[in-house]
């Protein structure tokens, strides 16, 4: 009875891991197609060269004008977001820099000796003008860093799209079964098997 019983789990064990490599080869035979092929007008397949972008033009014109790189690169989504950041670093640079030399030139009101100059901030005292200065001049500087980021962000962007562009990024996967050799952590006996590479 135990013999008959091993033979039932055996083969049900043979039949799923028989099913499971039939699915698998099934599966590798209609994963993917070869992007690079194309028909013509007669029906023959012919091959189609991937296009590449230079990635040295695309610094060069990423870096002449902001979003000029992803336009060649054929990524015009890119560009109201390139635009829109640095618009808004820009008007950021504006703001704190007209704050920073309201309280700045209010500073300098008090502390000179001229009796025709007057403080339009008489409410606020020496170190709160300190302070909003500071924090203005602040804010002002990391703006102009936030724009010089975003400017060499944009370079770098339209380089590595121009690098990335016969990248095959198609949702069609392949797998492929490939006799397979591994060697043992504790000897060097071979094992052979079967390699799976997706």
């Amino acid at each position: 009875m135990k013999v008959l019983e091993t033979t039932i789990f055996f083969s049900r064990k043979l039949k799923l891991v028989f099913s499971a490599c039939l699915l698998l080869l099934c599966m590798t035979a209609f994963a993917q197609q070869d992007s690079t092929l194309a028909f013509d007008s007669t029906n023959k397949v012919t091959k189609v060269k991937p296009v590449t972008r230079d990635p040295k033009k695309a610094a060069i014109m990423s870096a002449c004008l902001p979003g000029l790189g992803q336009a060649y690169n054929k990524k015009y989504w890119k560009i109201p977001i390139i635009y829109a950041g640095l618009g808004g670093l820009g008007y950021g640079i504006y703001f704190n820099h007209k704050y920073y030399k309201k309280y700045s030139t209010a500073l300098r009101y008090r502390y000179d000796d001229d009796v025709s100059t007057i403080d339009p901030y008489t409410t606020f005292t020496d170190d709160n003008l300190v302070t909003l200065k500071r924090t203005y001049q602040r804010w002002r500087d990391l703006c102009i860093i936030g724009s010089a980021a975003l400017y060499t962000l944009n370079v770098i962007d339209a380089v590595v799209d121009a690098h990335l562009s016969s990248f095959d990024v198609s949702d069609d996967l392949s797998i492929h079964f490939r006799p397979g050799m591994q060697y043992g952590f504790n000897s060097m006996q071979p094992t052979f098997g079967i390699g799976l590479q997706f």
